[in-house]
């Protein structure tokens, strides 16, 4: 299998071929750092070095980094440096070793030609078996202009959509997530063929220039990483993004190819429109749903004054309740995917939800009072 090792179209980080490498530093320092990047550990790829931890001391800082070609993770570990080496280490084993040394204090070791890394750590001592820094790839360089994004807002959003991003390798562009800055404006946008997510978020500041598809699991990445911080650094390559919180880089690809004109999908007219409160909807569909297995579908019916949610399965048995709405059209029986309905109600925020409806076989779209977020999802087709 051939890997990239310096895209020609991007400016690369230099990762020094190794020569030598000494460590002292803190071992819950090490191990936080080793436990954040080892996410972007490759767990499928042929190509050994894709499973390792690249080290890289440099300018009196460590560095660690990761990648799986789509998505890398790198951070600093301050301590004593000495030397300018980088090597490569089994990712997994390192990360759990770091964790489970005895001693506050580690102390790493690498000369090139013994072709080991020494731990110490008290009374602990191991060399480990490494890979060559050469065969490592380039990552993208951090050398770029970056803006900073209020993370709350940036996280939220992402929370809104990424869960109707699809899982399917097969069609790349919708394992994606499609961000756009338009001056202060952020729009992100996902979707699996079945629901389809969209939400905008007016920021405080104007963005990047950024109309890119990011894959969903990077974005979901980030946000672990930047949960609780205030702001998120964001710079744009030309082939990649990378997103700072802290001392922790991520950069991603972004995904070629073009996603679905949403304005297109959304329809412009409903026969019928609900408002009503949020949580007590949520609550009736989360316990319909214990009874909706193996692919059952949700039946919503809407009639004068009342919402009824039931689901029936085959040797698992059934459940009804009723709601209490304002609609006073004609009675509209529809069926969802309970995952995906319970889905789209849970990234409304607010105390009311939308539900716009058109007849039994087309999309019906839940949404939020302000307009800010829309989610569309297909229906299931009723027996009798």
């Amino acid at each position: 299998m051939d890997i990239d090792i310096a895209p020609s179209d991007v400016a690369a980080t230099d990762l020094a071929p190794a020569t030598e490498l000494r460590v002292t530093c803190a071992r819950d320092d090490l191990a936080s750092a080793l436990g954040i990047v080892a996410r972007a550990l490759s767990s499928r790829s042929a190509v050994q070095v894709l499973t390792g931890i690249h080290l890289q001391a440099e300018g009196g800082k460590l560095t660690v980094a990761a990648t799986d070609m789509e998505v890398s993770l790198r951070a600093s570990v301050g301590g004593e440096i000495a030397g300018d080496g980088a090597v490569v280490v089994p990712g997994r084993l390192l990360a759990d070793l770091v964790r489970l040394l005895p001693d506050p204090s580690v102390a790493l070791t690498f000369n090139e030609g013994d072709g080991v890394l020494e731990v110490i750590s008290g009374s602990y001592a191991s060399k480990v078996n490494v890979f060559s820094a050469e065969d490592f790839p380039r990552l993208p360089s951090l050398d770029v202009s970056l803006h900073t994004i209020d993370a709350p807002a940036l996280l939220g959003t992402i929370d809104k959509v990424a869960r109707a991003a699809s899982r399917d390798e097969s069609r790349p562009v919708l394992t994606g997530i499609l961000v756009r800055f338009e001056g202060d404006k952020l729009t992100m946008a996902a979707t699996d063929s079945y629901r389809l997510s969209v939400k905008e978020t007016t920021l405080g500041e104007s963005g990047p220039e950024l109309d890119a598809i990011i894959p969903a699991r990077a974005l979901q990445e980030l946000a672990r990483l930047a949960a609780g911080a205030e702001t998120v650094s964001l710079g744009v390559h030309e082939n990649h993004v990378l997103l700072g919180v802290g001392d922790v880089w991520l950069t991603s690809r972004r995904i070629d190819g073009q996603f679905p004109n949403y304005n297109q999908l959304l329809p412009e007219s409903f026969e019928a429109e609900v408002t009503t409160p949020r949580a007590p909807l949520l609550e009736v569909v989360r316990r319909a749903s214990v009874m909706a297995q193996r692919n059952s579908p949700l039946r919503l019916r809407f009639a004068e004054g009342e919402l009824s949610v039931s689901a029936q399965t085959q040797d698992v048995g059934e459940a009804r309740e009723s709601l209490g709405i304002e609609y006073a059209g004609e009675p509209i029986e529809i069926g969802f995917n309970p995952d995906f309905l319970r889905d789209g109600l849970e990234a409304v925020a607010g105390d009311t939800v939308q539900l716009r409806l058109i007849n039994p076989l087309r999309p019906g779209l839940i949404a939020a009072p302000d307009e800010s977020f829309w989610y569309l999802i297909m229906p299931i087709r009723l027996a009798g």
